[in-house]
């Protein structure tokens, strides 16, 4: 059970209560990195930047967004930020004075046959020239399987621990190319701030 505290529509210290619906999800194009806790605990404008708290009072979550944004007559659909993901980006803000993320220097997609089940990790898309990929001799259509030692389930799993490492960090990647296997080292990047040259 969690409750969802906010500002919904200017109605201050509001609460609502629902239960946990799913974690991890993502694919929700809501933003870059997602790895959201759903609920059914109503989040509506004004709740955004509340506390998802559960029946402790402890803090699990920011709640974010409802589904409603994307499909009017959804309703019992509501997302939060994992309260580790905030704690990690207030750790970088503190510290660096925004978020600092990780970066392969690619971009990625899904295995065009994960459909079939069986077909996990992601797909390199495309390589950025210069880039860590680039200078570790992957290239586009190099299906990433593992890293560091731990399968890569889906391109946005790759790109939530991708973002979740320090740039310098060195990743072993397992990858097959063209059906062959083979690892190399990567050492990460930091990801580029959009708009900055």
């Amino acid at each position: 059970m969690v409750l969802a505290i906010g500002n919904p529509f200017g109605l201050g210290q509001t609460v609502t209560q629902g239960i946990v619906s799913a974690l991890g999800r993502n694919q929700l194009q809501l933003a870059t990195y997602e790895d959201f806790i759903q609920t059914d605990a109503a989040i509506n404008r004004g709740n955004s930047g509340g506390a998802l708290v559960n029946a402790r009072g402890e803090l699990v979550g920011i709640n974010t967004a409802a589904f409603t944004q994307r499909i009017p007559d959804a309703s019992g659909i509501g997302f939060a930020i994992p309260v580790s993901t905030a704690a990690l980006v207030l750790e970088h803000i503190i510290k660096e004075g925004r978020v600092v993320r990780g970066w392969l220097g690619a971009e990625y997609l899904d295995s065009p046959r994960a459909s079939e089940g069986n077909v996990r990790g992601a797909t390199l898309a495309l390589v950025y020239p210069g880039g860590p990929a680039d200078v570790a001799g992957l290239r586009p259509g190099d299906h990433l399987v593992g890293l560091d030692g731990e399968p890569v389930i889906d391109s946005m799993d790759l790109r939530r621990r991708e973002a979740e490492l320090n740039p310098g960090h060195l990743v072993s990647l397992s990858v097959l190319r063209a059906g062959v296997p083979f690892s190399t080292e990567v050492e990460l990047a930091p990801r580029p701030v959009p708009g900055e040259a």
